[in-house]
């Protein structure tokens, strides 16, 4: 008997969602194999971004998209049915192809503006739009939708931490998986599958053991210049928000 096709699902997030919780999520269920952001280091080869651990992302990825792209599509890690692959949209160079992404079952995961640019500061100085990804996110969401005819599955952060087994259980629907509680929990510390730049950015979901609860919604202030950077955000994360799992008729 022939053995089925891997599942292979791509999640594409902007950078401090909780796309590494995800992650973590996916890679307790044991018909899965997860990756950690393929794409950066020819992404930051590509860009010349100076990021944190710049040098040690080059040395531990390809750098050539296409050879990336060659192994996500090739064999699954451990032959597992499922190939969970986390994927950062800023990552998405102009310069890079996009037709291999309709052999993947696609997923956008986002968060609103002002939290983002909130959150990133804590890791970095600097930011642009473009470092962000929403309109990366755009592109790459409207392209999905105009192949599949219908708009792909989209979970907003704050609304999976609010209740995890709903919306992983709707998240699993939508890409015709089953679900599996195991998805709720994890043991704290490390993974193999961890980018190399873990040390830099992981260091709240290393403690982890679950999804945290969401906390208050609070103000938050940004001086003008982020400001306006959230404000040109806003229109790519709202075309998105209205078709994200959970919503009323979705």
């Amino acid at each position: 008997m022939k053995t089925p096709d891997p599942i292979r699902i791509a999640m594409w997030s902007g950078p401090r969602n909780i796309s590494t919780a995800l992650m973590r999520s996916f890679g307790t269920r044991p018909d899965t194999a997860v990756i950690d952001e393929p794409l950066y280091a020819a992404y930051l080869a590509g860009s010349g971004s100076m990021h944190p651990m710049r040098a040690e992302v080059l040395a531990s990825q390809p750098n050539s998209w296409r050879e990336v792209v060659t192994n996500l599509l090739g064999p699954v890690p451990g032959g597992k049915a499922i190939y969970y692959q986390k994927h950062m949209t800023h990552h998405m160079l102009d310069s890079f192809g996009r037709d291999w992404i309709g052999r993947l079952r696609n997923c956008f995961l986002i968060r609103d503006p002002r939290a983002v640019l909130s959150s990133y500061l804590l890791k970095r100085n600097e930011v642009t739009l473009t470092d962000l990804g929403f309109v990366q996110q755009r592109e790459l969401f409207e392209r999905e939708a105009n192949r599949l005819g219908s708009p792909p599955p989209v979970v907003e952060g704050a609304d999976v931490l609010a209740n995890p087994p709903r919306l992983l259980t709707q998240l699993c629907s939508a890409l015709k998986i089953p679900y599996s509680e195991s998805m709720l929990s994890w043991p704290s510390g490390r993974r193999d599958t961890d980018g190399v730049w873990a040390p830099a950015w992981y260091e709240s979901v290393e403690r982890s053991t679950g999804f945290a609860a969401p906390s208050a919604p609070t103000p938050i202030a940004l001086p003008d210049p982020l400001l306006r950077i959230a404000d040109q955000a806003r229109p790519h994360y709202e075309v998105l928000a209205a078709y994200r799992l959970g919503a009323d008729g979705v």
